[in-house]
């Protein structure tokens, strides 16, 4: 339990400080130990870092894939915009998910690599289950794409410039309103209407 009490104190300031301003003495004060009894549960600020970005990461993929595969219905322009909204509102709401954002778009220079890594790997699991969804609804005549890999691809576009958006965002209004811009012109781009 002791490690899972570490990576929490971890998320708070890493989320707060950056790498750079999260100090291992502060982790260990917040959890009641020495910095020296970190040791036993992390090799190092690195270690502990990549597992609380790891463990962010996998938040997101569960919150993702759990989204996607409750979808009962055959009405893509409303499973679609709710995913946006459900990106809005997970970004602003979890903690751990607000680190992931601004990690994954700032890291520690020296472990860019790895933070490269894992948000590759969400990006191609997210992708391909998108992917799935496009081809099932262009199956059906619900959407015009010559091939889901287009739409797919064109809706991280829409998914990214709105966690950009949730990276600097001071003003909710602005945010709400690239999306619902944005939202448009995709929507306009693969509806059969």
């Amino acid at each position: 339990m002791k490690s899972d009490d570490i990576k929490e104190a971890a998320l708070k300031y890493f989320t707060i400080h950056g790498y750079e301003g999260a100090s291992l003495s502060q982790i260990a004060e917040e959890v009641g130990m020495k910095k020296q009894s970190l040791y036993a549960h992390f090799r190092g600020k690195d270690d502990l870092f990549l597992q609380v970005l790891h463990d962010a990461k996998e938040t997101e993929l569960l919150s993702k894939l759990q989204y996607f595969s409750n979808l009962r219905s055959s009405q893509p322009e409303k499973d679609l915009y709710g995913f946006l909204q459900l990106i809005v509102d997970l970004f602003q709401q979890n903690e751990q998910l607000k680190f992931w954002l601004r990690m994954s778009f700032f890291p520690p220079a020296h472990l860019q690599k790895e933070v490269d890594l894992e948000v590759i790997d969400i990006e191609e699991k997210t992708q391909a289950l998108l992917q799935e969804k496009f081809q099932k609804w262009i199956n059906e005549g619900l959407l015009h794409a010559e091939h889901p890999r287009i739409p797919t691809l064109a809706f991280f576009g829409v998914v990214d410039s709105i966690m950009l958006e949730l990276v600097y965002m001071s003003d909710t209004k602005r945010l709400q309103e690239k999306l619902e811009a944005s939202w448009k012109v995709f929507w306009r781009g693969i509806s059969i209407r």
